[in-house]
């Protein structure tokens, strides 16, 4: 046989198992002819993309210009853009390196997922701009600082109005050791509570209430933002599984692995709730492990400040009661809140003082 034409076929003696002689391989002309199969399905794809209706939620990303990055998470990461003239907020989204059946069944999930947020309309729920895709043609700009890292071959990104005023976490830590008056805690206590209460009436769970994940406008209007693991809520509870959220915040039945539903926002606007009082976090000096055994079998709670008064420490309890039955719901937190004189004071900080109170002794947090 002329040693060109082709691998030859070496048998052994139970002519069962078949080898291939690695010095007949002619690597360059598979090499060929790998790529000219990945370029044909390539093209298929494309095509029966093409042949797909746009969404009214789909965006025209020859109007996107994405700049520097904002921040990055478990999920992609976030640019700051201009979409047709408006300041947005950009997330790339990046499933890691999973198989096609299972990018597919997260491309399916989000085309679900993001033609419920493109109908919320809200003024405590972040604005939903629009979304895309599976596209090639997001241009994401290189960042210096990681100029190794690629990004996806086929991005899906959703697109969100821009808020100057940063995260509630970082408004926090800003005013940690100077607290919050009064009457701006039940303003951002507000703010949150008519935005879940919007969520939960439209069945949405968010499943990731926490302080970094409301934003602020440049007036403090606070927005509920990173809707990453929020999902419609199920009809059965016990299709709503897992620990999803982050782990100070998680009410004990998540913590659990239990069935669990919009009661667990809830638990986490609990928590939320006295962050912003206290302008401090919860359980500082415990490990992971320990705040879910202690949250579970011993009812831990962060410590209630002497200064905060009853009606709002009993909002609170209401809400992280270990009974998500007995947690009441958003709309009715709403009016519980409203209810709350705050020309009394009642903050961490005094009327008659310009610092907060010493009603934890030492300092907390960060």
């Amino acid at each position: 046989m002329d040693s060109d034409s082709g691998p030859k076929i070496t048998r052994s003696s139970s002519q069962k198992d078949e080898y291939v002689r690695a010095d007949k391989l002619n690597l360059k002309d598979l090499d060929f002819q790998l790529e000219k199969r990945l370029s044909s399905v390539w093209s298929k794809n494309n095509k029966s993309d093409a042949n797909i209706p746009m969404e009214e939620w789909e965006i025209d990303l020859s109007k996107l210009e994405m700049k520097n990055t904002i921040a990055r998470g478990t999920y992609g990461t976030v640019y700051r853009g201009i979409y047709d003239g408006q300041d947005v907020a950009v997330k790339v989204l990046d499933w890691g390196q999973g198989t096609s059946a299972e990018n597919a069944a997260l491309r399916s999930s989000f085309r679900q997922e993001v033609a419920v947020w493109y109908k919320l309309d809200h003024p405590n729920v972040t604005k939903f701009v629009g979304a895309s895709m599976g596209t090639t043609d997001l241009r994401i700009p290189k960042d210096n600082s990681s100029s190794s890292e690629s990004a996806p071959s086929r991005a899906c990104c959703v697109v969100v109005e821009y808020l100057a005023g940063g995260t509630l976490k970082n408004y926090l830590i800003k005013n940690r050791r100077k607290k919050l008056p009064f009457k701006v805690v039940m303003e951002l206590a507000l703010d949150l509570a008519r935005g879940l209460s919007y969520l939960h009436f439209k069945k949405i769970v968010h499943r990731d209430v926490k302080s970094e994940n409301m934003l602020l406008t440049t007036q403090r209007t606070l927005k509920i933002a990173d809707f990453g693991v929020a999902r419609v809520e199920a009809q059965n509870p016990k299709d709503m599984t897992g620990e999803t959220g982050t782990l100070g915040y998680m009410a004990p039945e998540v913590l659990e692995g239990k069935p669990y539903n919009r009661k667990c926002d809830v638990y986490s606007f609990g928590i939320c709730l006295w962050e912003t009082y206290c302008c401090d976090m919860p359980y500082p000096d415990l490990s992971f492990a320990e705040v879910s055994s202690a949250v579970t079998r011993q009812n831990l709670r962060p410590e209630m400040p002497r200064c905060c008064p009853s009606s709002l420490a009993n909002v609170m309890r209401k809400c992280w009661d270990a009974n998500p039955d007995k947690r009441p719901e958003m709309d009715e937190v709403v009016k519980l809140l409203e209810g709350i004189n705050t020309n009394k004071g009642g903050g961490m900080i005094p009327d008659d003082q310009r610092s907060g109170c010493l009603c934890f002794y030492k300092t907390r947090g960060p």
